[in-house]
């Protein structure tokens, strides 16, 4: 790096590429505080929520969906299952794929996990007008894609 060149810390995309950082890693903060009573944790949180939008997902369709390695999903499933929150079946075409769906218990939890998550965002974001919210969410979603699209480059 030569005299002329600016610092990364001085560039503008550079703090918002930290302060989108520093934001990521306090919100999963104080989600997994919020969640604690109910003993779940926020990769637990993706799990359920995901299950209660698409009933019968396979495992491989999960883990796509929450960007994560089938090895994270055959170390958090297990556990899920072994506290009844979900059950695992056979595809009924195939059986070699196997399909995700909350019981009972899991459904009622999800529902619990939802109610806190809505709560703490509201808490978070309510002195920031809608509009805003709306534009941080487009420029997220624009970061999103732009990322993904890194990331299917280097494949």
């Amino acid at each position: 790096m030569n005299k002329n060149q600016a610092l990364p810390w001085d560039h503008p995309r550079f703090k918002s590429w930290v302060s989108v950082g520093r934001a990521c890693q306090l919100m999963q903060q104080a989600l997994t505080r919020a969640l604690a009573p109910l003993d779940i944790k926020p990769p637990h949180l993706d799990i359920l929520v995901n299950l209660y939008r698409f009933e019968a997902i396979s495992q491989q369709e999960l883990a796509r969906k929450l960007l994560v390695g089938r090895s994270n999903m055959s170390m958090l499933l297990p556990q899920m299952e072994k506290r009844g929150l979900i059950e695992r079946r056979a595809d009924a075409r195939d059986k070699r794929i196997l399909r995700l769906f909350l019981t009972d218990k899991g459904r009622e939890l999800t529902v619990r996990a939802m109610a806190i998550q809505t709560d703490l965002i509201e808490r978070i974001l309510s002195a920031t007008p809608i509009e805003d919210c709306l534009l941080m969410a487009g420029t997220m979603e624009k970061l999103i894609t732009r990322l993904m699209s890194e990331e299917t480059a280097g494949e």
